[in-house]
């Protein structure tokens, strides 16, 4: 069945030939490893990037970084900014709950023919959320929060009373919605802090913007398959058969632990069949590699075309 999405104000649904998409909701392609566009919408009066990053399901890096000479606190009305709204799926098994750890973003296979996807935040370095296959067990609305020994140590340090638990409420650092995984101590949860969402920031946990955790907490049932990866080059088709590429900053605790340029060019050449670029499809894709941006674009071709402004 084909599906025509089209972005509208605030990014947030897509209307196909079915009815309306809900937000991070995407046809699942069948002959085509993309999802969404990359499009443009002005600033606003009194508006900051990361209010536009929130309104149109983007995360706090993915916006800078497609906008790096835009301010993130004070961009000035009318400036356009780009939406990073075009995904290459991750090249893992389309089931279930797949973290892309360097992406820091979340894709569910909600059924066989959709997909839906997600800004998060995953942990710092010190931190880091572990790559494997795990599953959901036990929802919690509404949960409380006990914090682990390295937040009472820093608590005590700085002379503060460590906290033992905290109850759930606007202080709740889980929000109101909490999946636990089958890994002691992780969580995929909301938040009390939405600002952060697209950062590394938490203790290895997976945050997410409270109206998207909500969205999924009744959807995703224990025993929900996780599989969580780390891949910061993609690589796939689109449905009239061009070849896209997608790159983001590696982890820093996975900086020197492979070459970033020949990695992408294996993955290329996994997704094409062909070890074999030509000068100007490698001058491409080393640019994108060492200025990661997050923007899924044709490895041959201008990589800023003219883009769609919503109405």
């Amino acid at each position: 069945m084909l599906a025509l999405c089209l972005f509208f104000p605030g990014g947030v649904a897509a209307e196909s030939v079915d009815g309306v998409w809900p937000r991070g909701h995407y046809p699942l392609p069948q002959y085509s490893d993309l999802i969404g566009e990359i499009y443009v919408v002005p600033v606003r009066e009194d508006e900051t990037l990361v209010d536009i990053a929130r309104e149109h399901n983007v995360g706090f890096e993915e916006i800078r970084i497609a906008n790096p000479n835009v301010s993130i606190w004070a961009p000035r009305p009318g400036t356009e900014v780009l939406i990073p709204a075009r995904h290459i799926l991750p090249d893992t098994p389309r089931e279930g709950i797949v973290i892309n750890l360097s992406e820091m973003r979340l894709y569910y296979y909600s059924s066989p023919e959709v997909v839906e996807t997600y800004p998060i935040s995953v942990g710092r370095e010190e931190f880091a959320t572990p790559v494997g296959v795990t599953r959901t067990t036990v929802r919690v609305r509404d949960p409380s929060w006990t914090p682990p020994r390295s937040v009472r140590e820093e608590a005590a340090a700085r002379g503060e009373p460590p906290p033992e638990v905290v109850p759930a409420g606007p202080d709740n650092p889980l929000g109101r919605h909490a999946i636990l995984l089958d890994l002691p101590s992780y969580l995929i949860h909301g938040t009390n802090q939405p600002d952060g969402v697209g950062m590394r920031v938490s203790r290895g946990c997976i945050r997410m913007f409270p109206e998207d955790i909500e969205s999924l907490f009744d959807r995703v049932p224990p025993g929900t398959r996780v599989n969580i990866i780390d891949q910061p080059f993609k690589a796939g088709w689109s449905e009239d058969n061009v070849l896209y590429v997608q790159s983001f900053p590696q982890l820093e605790e996975n900086v020197g632990s492979f070459e970033p340029v020949r990695n992408a060019l294996d993955v290329v050449a996994l997704v094409a069949f062909d070890d074999n670029l030509n000068p100007v499809a490698y001058r491409r894709l080393r640019q994108l590699v060492e200025n990661p941006n997050g923007l899924a674009v044709p490895l041959r071709g201008p990589i800023r075309q003219s883009l769609p402004v919503p109405d």
